[in-house]
């Protein structure tokens, strides 16, 4: 499972760092920052999810009022949103 995400898009309310730990608040940005991923686009960020995190990088994503997370399965198939 990769979890991908539209930094650009983050306003900041930070639900997604109270669900997985993965994310992390950039006060100085005023956006979260996704821990280990690589940029594949400007400000689009994707990275592994353990299989022990898949439960809270789905729950991450839900939780985004923007929309700015998106989850693909191992297939390449968009899971969420």
């Amino acid at each position: 499972m990769k979890i991908e995400y539209d930094r650009e898009t983050c306003i900041g309310m930070f639900q997604c760092v109270d669900e997985w730990d993965a994310f992390e608040k950039n006060l100085d940005d005023g956006k979260a920052d996704l821990v280990d991923a690589e940029e594949v686009d400007e400000q689009v960020f994707v990275r592994e999810v353990p299989e022990d995190a898949e439960f809270d990088a789905e729950f991450a994503a839900r939780v985004c009022p923007v929309d700015a997370i998106t989850v693909y399965d191992d297939d390449g198939e968009q899971l969420i949103p």
